[in-house]
């Protein structure tokens, strides 16, 4: 197992604190609030709040492997559906009930930042957090690397009157993180929208359908991140579990409200999204008319002299004006002239 406590001995016979996994970003016990010092291993983190009968433990993980989250299951009583979840991860938003714990899982997103949407191949690239919360403990299983606690974890250890509420404070403040992920991914998509609106509608612009459909595609992304945390999200402010005290509720429904602003924001983008990819189909397609008309038009002045020259070459004896000395610069003149002619009937109705 992992986990297990390693005790080294340095040669002045003092022990040193057991290695931590890499998949262990942070382990810590909340007493009162406050963060007990020293390093501990998740059974002894929760060893030693049950023997208090105080406090919480907050354990963060980083794409751990099976037997690491199999191992904290079995400490912490997890269900084996929810360790499951975790283990094979890429869930949808959710939120499950399992006896006494929680399992609830978000998406994280992050702006990826480039030049201009013309060019990039990717704008949202999505994360999770997936959350275990039980009556005196936390532990949180994060995959991207953009989706990291660490400075959330910080902000919380300076408000010890909130972490004295419990672990289900962290939980919302994890929410809250990632909903407000959402806000600044939704603003910076703004900006790319409506450089794409101006490109789509700007003359002889150099945008294309498959621009408009990466675009589409990103904010899909987006939005699978968004739309289904909204359930989950109310039922943490009713009372759905005793896990999540009546104070903590009200948080929840602040988070829920943002969330609801950000999903009316991702709403719209999809619709005017829609409705530039039809543009830009639209402006496509008469590109394309405009185009054939030119040829077609060309293609009609160039058949005359192509048939006169076609007529002339049959090598008949018989032929109008074959021997007339004037013959040849009269076929001549009357082939230009035609054609003089069609240019001028093409350009007046706009073919050319």
């Amino acid at each position: 197992m992992s986990y297990r406590r390693r005790v080294r001995r340095t040669p002045a016979g003092d022990q040193e604190p057991p290695p931590r996994p890499v998949s262990v970003v942070d382990c810590a016990v909340y007493v009162d609030g406050r963060r007990l010092p020293g390093e501990r291993d998740h059974a002894e983190a929760i060893a030693e709040v049950r023997r208090r009968d105080e406090g919480f433990v907050w354990i963060g993980l980083l794409e751990p492997d099976p037997e690491q989250l199999h191992g904290l299951a079995e400490t912490f009583g997890l269900h084996e559906l929810a360790v499951e979840d975790a283990v094979v991860a890429h869930q949808r938003p959710k939120l499950d009930r399992y006896g006494e714990s929680l399992f609830m899982v978000l998406k994280t997103v992050r702006y990826v930042e480039h030049v201009s949407p013309t060019t990039a191949n990717e704008i949202v690239e999505s994360g999770e957090i997936m959350a275990f919360l039980g009556r005196d403990f936390i532990v949180t299983v994060r995959y991207g690397e953009h989706s990291g606690l660490r400075e959330l974890r910080g902000r919380l250890e300076t408000e010890p009157e909130r972490l004295r509420i419990g672990p289900a404070v962290v939980l919302h403040a994890i929410a809250d993180h990632v909903v407000d992920g959402y806000l600044v991914v939704s603003e910076a998509f703004e900006n790319d929208i409506d450089e794409m609106e101006t490109l789509v509608f700007a003359p002889r612009s150099p945008i294309g359908a498959e621009q408009m459909y990466l675009m589409k595609r990103e904010i899909l992304e987006l939005r699978r991140a968004v739309m289904p945390l909204a359930t989950p999200l109310r039922r943490l402010t009713v009372s759905y579990t005793p896990l999540v005290p009546e104070r903590v509720r009200s948080y929840f429904r602040d988070v829920d409200d943002h969330l609801t602003m950000v999903a009316e924001r991702v709403t719209a983008f999809d619709d005017l999204l829609t409705t530039l990819v039809d543009a830009t189909l639209a402006k496509i397609s008469l590109q394309q008319n405009t185009d054939m008309r030119r040829i077609t038009a060309w293609a009609a002045i160039i058949a005359v002299p192509t048939m006169g020259v076609g007529v002339y070459g049959m090598n008949f004896d018989f032929m109008p004006e074959l021997h007339w000395r004037y013959g040849y610069p009269v076929v001549m003149v009357v082939i230009i002239t035609v054609c003089v002619i069609l240019h001028r009937l093409f350009t007046r109705r706009g073919w050319l």
